[in-house]
Order: C-alpha cells, then structure tokens, then sequence
C-alpha cells in the first residue's frame, strides 16, 4: 500500500481554514459564554513538586522513541533517564494528531486546570498556539546544561518562540511521500505521479496542514514561505477532485503506522 506523508475523513475546506485561524476562533468563544482561551502572565504559575514528586507523565505519538530490539517494550532511552536521575516516567502515546489533541486538553487549559500532563510532543505549528495562548511554562535553562550544550543552532531561535524559552525540539525532520517499490514496480518522483490510474484507492495524505498542504503546494512550484490564499484554495480544489475521483484513500493521523 502507498503513503504520502496529508492524515480520518477528509476535511472541509472550512475546517482547513479554521485551522490555519484557530486561536482567533478560540478568542470567539468568549463570546458565546465560553471562558477566554488565553491565559494572563499572573495566572500561569504552578506550584513546583520537583523536589517531593519524583515523577513525569509525557504524553507522546506512537513510535517517537526508541525501542529495543527484541522487546518493543523496552525504551533503552527513557530506562536510562530514569536509571540516571531517579525520576519515573509515565510514557504515554495518545497522540494521534495535533487538532486532536488540542481539542482534548484545551478545556482544562483554558479554564486554568490541570491536564495531568508534564510534557508533550506536538508540531511547532501547534506549538505557536499554545505559546501565543499562554499555556506553556518558561523552562529553567540552568537546570537543562544540555539543551544549551547540544542544541542544532537552526533549531535555536524558531519565530513562535524566540529564544527557545517555552519549547525545546523532541524530533526534526522532513515531510516526504513514503511508498513500496517492490510492489509498485516503479519510483514515484513527485506529487504528481500518486494521481496515476493504478493508485486509485491506494494514496492516503496526513491530516496536518503543515505537512500536507505545504508538501502540496510545493508540487505546484509555491514557495511555501511565501503562500497566498489562492495558493491555497488552489491545492483544496486539487485534493477535493482526487477525492471525489477516489485518488485518496483517506487523510490520517499518526495511525497511518
């Protein structure tokens, strides 16, 4: 079967724009007798447990972490974290897609409750909002030696978060199209060619729009730092049509592992 790293049922061209637009759709809700999303300076601290609970919950997505070879298991990785510092981790994939996600913890972020949650490993995009929306807590970089030691100097200083004070990267990598050679017989060498007649029914494409959309309108030669809203609509008439034609299968989160 072919996979294209965009992931369900295929989304509303509505439900797209919403998304590119989602921390002013959650402002909205105040307005309809929802509390607002946003969360002041004062209010974000939490008391500090460190030093009595010796325990993490980081919620993850599948296969984002190591594992051993013959016990899948075992995550040599995190054993060794835990062996080193002496703090348990509660390692936890339940996320399947960013949206998804968000819309799970949201209501008790934005009525300034617990999610029982430590860490989390979500998109940068997705990491904007919670950045913009006060839901994250400032890390202490003198007790993280390693992030400044280590860290890819291009992964320093993202836009949504200069300086790197809310966030530090989990993974980096690129969005490409995943296929079998063996059993398709041929290379595929861009977007264009999963719209072949054999692979009707056999493309399926990451919900996420970053991935997705900007894997898309790269095929149509958009510089994808530079993006238009004809840009866009563009590559929604395009998916819409492979999907009333039966091109794609269906759009997925990280369930398409």
């Amino acid at each position: 079967m072919l996979h294209t790293s965009v992931r369900g049922s295929a989304p509303s061209r509505r439900s797209l724009l919403r998304a590119l637009g989602g921390t002013a759709a959650l402002g909205a809700l105040a307005g309809c007798g929802v509390p607002s999303a946003y969360v002041r300076a004062g209010e974000r601290s939490a008391p500090d447990r460190s030093a009595a609970d010796h325990r993490l919950v980081w919620s993850n997505w599948p296969l984002y972490i190591d594992t051993d070879d013959d016990d899948p298991n075992k995550r040599p990785t995190l054993d060794a974290f835990e062996k080193r510092t002496g703090i348990s981790v509660d390692y936890v994939e339940e996320i399947n897609d960013n949206d998804e996600f968000f819309g799970k913890i949201s209501p008790a972020l934005m009525n300034h409750r617990p999610t029982d949650r430590d860490l989390i490993v979500i998109s940068d995009w997705m990491c904007a909002r919670y950045v913009r929306l006060g839901w994250v807590q400032r890390m202490d970089r003198a007790h993280q030696p390693n992030v400044a030691k280590y860290l890819d100097p291009l992964l320093r200083s993202p836009a949504f978060d200069p300086g790197r004070l809310y966030t530090v990267p989990w993974q980096s990598g690129i969005t490409g199209i995943a296929y079998n050679h063996r059993r398709l017989g041929r290379e595929i060498r861009n977007v264009k060619d999963l719209w072949a007649p054999d692979l009707k029914g056999r493309v399926t494409l990451l919900s996420g729009l970053d991935e997705a959309f900007a894997l898309l309108m790269q095929s149509n030669g958009v510089d994808i730092t530079k993006w238009t809203a004809n840009d866009f609509h563009t590559i929604c008439d395009q998916v819409e049509h492979q999907v009333r034609r039966g091109q794609i299968r269906r759009f997925t989160g990280n369930d398409y592992t």
